[in-house]
């Protein structure tokens, strides 16, 4: 079976094609600035995305007609029970109201090519999958509640990987997951459900790279009224200029590292912080689950870093099973649970809004 995953971020847009989960191609779809800027909208960006991802698969000697299924990454769609969705019109029209993120133009390209050579398609696990229980929700203010956004993708596709490891399936399964990239997102997944999760979006967990993570709430309040920031700039600056960045000028772990192997002092006090927060985030989630814990598991990109996996090691060894799986195959997730549900080994869910 070909299957076609579509992944687009802010200025580029990757797409995979897959014989069943054997990659046969993979490509980075390039978009300039000054090609934006011609489109008012970010929706209205999903047509020159469409077209040119049909010209690579052209390009490739195939054409969009010899795809069995079309994977695509889910966006902001609200909360939402975790699985794989078939994209119908009402899936589609959600994907497309209120877009503040370039993941939801994968669903609109995907449909229309759906009506357009009657190939099935499907979203698979979006950043706003919700299963938190209601307990973990609860905040001190009213109608201040926390929210699940987080990186469902990668999380529920290892969190599979690593109870296959175990002999168990997820359902039968208590285990952490600790997804760190840009940003760093730690679940508790308790029988095929993330019951608590940090919303590593809005500000939320361990600072990251170039996000803030939790802060002290007067100081923030402080810097509301402190009149060098509007709205959108704060919201900004606590989301993607924060962390490492904010201190360092990089959100590259790879050139924190060079800094300490080079003696600087504060990038050194840094990193050891960076990992001091993920690891008592760790030991947060370890209460959720009661002790119960299977293993914990530690993906994304910084996972390859030796130095800092072992810094959250020296502090949370002793709570149990500890496995690393560094990296992230989002576009091997998005084709295999596509495989899944074709083949019938996992329902497909249908949107209700």
């Amino acid at each position: 079976m070909k299957i076609l995953a579509i992944n687009p971020g802010s200025t580029s847009t990757k797409i995979s094609i897959f014989e069943d989960t054997n990659l046969l191609f993979e490509e980075v779809l390039r978009h300039p600035a000054e090609e934006l800027s011609k489109y008012p909208t970010l929706k209205d960006q999903y047509g020159y995305r469409e077209d040119m991802i049909t010209a690579f698969i052209k390009s490739k000697g195939f054409s969009v007609k010899d795809i069995d299924a079309i994977a695509a990454r889910g966006g902001l769609i609200g909360p939402i029970e975790g699985g794989t969705y078939k994209i119908d019109e009402k899936l589609a029209e959600r994907l497309g109201t209120n877009m503040v993120h370039a993941s939801n133009l994968a669903g609109l390209i995907a449909y229309d090519l759906t009506k357009e050579y009657n190939i099935p398609s499907f979203i698979t696990n979006p950043v706003t999958v919700d299963e938190m229980e209601d307990i973990a929700k609860i905040t001190g203010i009213p109608g201040i509640t926390r929210k699940s956004k987080f990186h469902a993708l990668n999380q529920k596709a290892v969190a599979g990987k690593v109870a296959d490891k175990l002999g168990k399936t997820y359902e039968e399964c208590n285990l952490i997951v600790v997804h760190l990239g840009g940003g760093v997102s730690i679940g508790a997944h308790q029988k095929g459900k993330v019951i608590d999760v940090n919303n590593c979006i809005d500000g939320d967990g361990p600072m990251s790279p170039n996000r803030a993570g939790s802060l002290p709430v007067e100081s923030v309040i402080e810097l509301c009224f402190s009149g060098k920031y509007t709205e959108k700039s704060l919201k900004a600056y606590v989301s993607s200029e924060a962390g490492l960045w904010a201190y360092l000028g990089t959100s590259d772990t790879r050139d924190v590292q060079k800094m300490i192997a080079a003696g600087n002092k504060e990038a050194e006090t840094l990193y050891k912080a960076f990992a001091y927060q993920v690891a008592k985030g760790i030991g947060a989630m370890t209460t959720v689950l009661k002790g119960k814990v299977d293993a914990i598991v530690i993906t994304g990109g910084i996972a390859y870093s030796d130095q800092f996996v072992g810094m959250i090691k020296e502090r949370t060894s002793f709570l149990g099973n500890i496995i690393v799986m560094p990296g992230e195959e989002e576009m091997l997730a998005l084709a295999e649970s596509v495989l899944h549900v074709m083949s019938g080994k996992e329902k497909v869910k249908v949107y209700k809004g």
